[in-house]
């Protein structure tokens, strides 16, 4: 039996986090949530008031300040997770400098501290279904050209496109390495990729894997899907990119479906040259 995780939840402040940190203390798992400000610790505990003593802990970290690996490290030392979750992201506040900040130094900042630590056996990184390079063949014609018009430069996402495609590529050369270095054990990684997030309830279905390119999803599902990923990959899954979009399906029957069939949204990219890249 797998000992029982203790999870570094970077955004814990952000409407994802605030969704997932319950789901996650639920299923008996430690979580140390960071926050930027010392005031929202208590709506940390307000979202998980069930939480066993020591079950839930609250680190006040500023991520706009963490742009290096040593940095992350020092952060990961002092926490000491097996699994880490990225759920932070600038929210398009701050302009292209803070997305770049947040979104990729940050981000990669933690990968590749996490990468480094053999002590993390899972990275969960909540991302987007626009971070891709290639047209996915499961993608009309028409959902790839608005995609592309807004990744490109000048478009509406073309900062946060480059931040959250960098990062996930990042994230997945860095497991690819890991995973064929003998000498070290394997990191899980899963790369959730939901469309654009919804303000509305949940309402516990969803679409997984390869979607359609345009469409959203309530941030309650999106974490109740990650709490269910991160239950398959504690159960022996081994993780990849998993797009989301609502849907017609119950939560927990699309992530069995999606995990039983190793069904990957990286399909069509250059996973070569991905790999190349460190």
């Amino acid at each position: 039996m797998s000992t029982s995780p203790h999870i570094l939840l970077l955004g814990g402040h952000g409407k994802i986090a605030l969704y997932l940190t319950p789901r996650l203390i639920s299923r008996g798992w430690t979580v140390t949530s960071v926050v930027r400000n010392p005031d929202h610790e208590a709506d940390i505990h307000a979202a998980a008031p069930n939480a066993a003593k020591g079950a839930l802990n609250v680190l006040v970290s500023d991520l706009a300040e963490i742009s290096t690996q040593e940095a992350a490290q020092a952060v990961i030392d002092t926490v000491r997770p097996t699994w880490v979750v990225w759920s932070a992201g600038a929210g398009g506040k701050g302009g292209d400098e803070r997305t770049h900040q947040i979104d990729y130094l940050a981000a990669a900042a933690f990968i590749r501290a996490a990468a480094a630590t053999d002590g993390v056996t899972t990275f969960l990184m909540v991302s987007a279904n626009n971070s891709r390079r290639s047209k996915p063949s499961w993608w009309s014609d028409e959902e790839w050209a608005g995609t592309v018009q807004m990744n490109s430069e000048g478009g509406i996402l073309a900062a946060y496109f480059q931040a959250k495609i960098n990062a996930d590529e990042l994230l997945t050369a860095l497991t690819h390495k890991r995973e064929n270095d003998d000498a070290r054990p394997a990191i899980k990684t899963v790369i959730l990729r939901p469309g654009w997030l919804a303000e509305r309830e949940g309402t516990g279905k969803v679409h997984l894997g390869k979607t359609k390119g345009v469409g959203d999803v309530p941030r309650e599902d999106v974490a109740e899907t990650a709490a269910r990923l991160l239950e398959a990959v504690q159960n022996g899954w081994k993780g990849g990119w998993v797009d989301l979009l609502a849907g017609d399906n119950e939560i927990g029957a699309e992530v069995e479906r999606v995990v039983s069939s190793g069904e990957t949204s990286i399909d069509g990219e250059n996973i070569a040259e991905i790999h190349s890249k460190v």
